[in-house]
């Protein structure tokens, strides 16, 4: 059920309880006992009233650990509680707020933060399609390739941590034993503050590409063939057929896998706590969730580490609301 639909079935229980109650009271040929019997009956047998027992449990567990602790989480950073005792609600203030203001070091995680939000949902959106575009074709085993591509992305985070950290080895990993083989220097992978996010970004990329993918041949399939051959009727090329055609309609093939990829990139404290096995990173690879988990657990700031967290639930929130409007708008939700 969507969100529209749920809203419209509360406005139907409403009026059609409202219209039973002024029939059953029109021309005063019931006593107003009689009247609120009908009404009670009519609440008792309405759909929607015999469904709140069942939604019932699930809004309320909803309401009080999720919603209950972002409203918490939110009073707690108002605060300066450092983890030990009560926090005290006497005086709240923005003070936590100003410091991450102030904080190069929040400034840092905040900019790498950015880098990896951005570059790896466009890779991850340029491998998917290239991918999607490759297995739309008709060539022998596609079905195993998708297979393959798609195998990582049912990892955890902690899985291919542990595989990236044997991969970016520095003596004898398979990337460093490759670049190697070929005459060219091995570059520190891990221990290089200046090219440890982009090796973060492409096992990230390898995980998470085969997603947008399987997004992409979706989208692919769903094209009418009617519209290529009339392009082909009229002589346009493969590569104009792609993008006059193939690619405006991928519109929302690419929306909703940007949504979702973006949504990963800032859940990826996982894979650096994995990767570097502590709450302190490099320098290059600290991310706002690193830093808010180390704030409130290593510093004991949790004040400070809650206003962290606000920030990272809003930027969250700039993601992924302009999305759930326009599918609201659709009548998707």
């Amino acid at each position: 059920m969507t969100l529209r639909d749920f809203i419209a079935r509360v406005k139907r229980a409403v009026t059609t309880i409202y219209r039973r109650q002024r029939k059953a009271t029109d021309g005063g040929t019931l006593t107003s006992t009689r009247s609120s019997r009908t009404l009670l009956g009519s609440i008792r047998h309405n759909e929607f009233i015999q469904s709140i027992p069942f939604l019932l449990p699930t809004l309320v567990m909803i309401g009080w650990f999720i919603y209950g602790a972002i409203i918490w989480n939110l009073v707690i950073s108002l605060t300066d509680f450092q983890g030990f005792g009560t926090p005290s609600y006497e005086e709240l203030d923005l003070e936590q707020y100003v410091r991450a203001i102030h904080d190069p070091g929040l400034l840092a995680a905040a900019r790498n933060t950015f880098v990896l939000l951005l570059a790896f949902t466009v890779l991850c959106l340029v491998v998917g399609l290239g991918l999607a575009i490759l297995l739309d074709q008709e060539i022998r085993f596609r079905g195993t390739i998708r297979l393959i591509y798609l195998f990582p992305f049912s990892l955890s985070f902690i899985v291919t941590a542990q595989v990236w950290l044997w991969l970016y080895n520095y003596s004898n990993g398979l990337v460093n034993t490759t670049i190697r083989a070929v005459g060219l220097p091995a570059p520190h992978w891990i221990g290089n503050p200046k090219i440890v996010l982009t090796a973060i970004i492409i096992a990230l990329v390898w995980q998470f590409s085969g997603y947008a993918m399987v997004v992409y041949l979706a989208g692919l399939r769903s094209i009418p063939t009617a519209h290529f051959e009339a392009a082909k009727v009229d002589g346009a090329s493969t590569i104009r057929i792609y993008q006059r055609i193939i690619l405006p309609q991928l519109r929302a093939s690419t929306v909703s896998a940007s949504v979702v990829l973006m949504v990963f990139a800032l859940k990826a404290f996982d894979f650096i706590y994995a990767l570097f096995g502590s709450y302190q990173p490099q320098k290059g690879a600290d991310i706002l969730a690193t830093k808010m988990v180390r704030e409130a657990f290593r510093s004991q700031e949790w004040a400070y580490g809650a206003a962290i967290a606000i920030i990272l639930f809003l930027l969250a929130m700039a993601v992924i609301s302009p999305y759930l409007y326009s599918q609201y708008r659709r009548g998707k939700l």
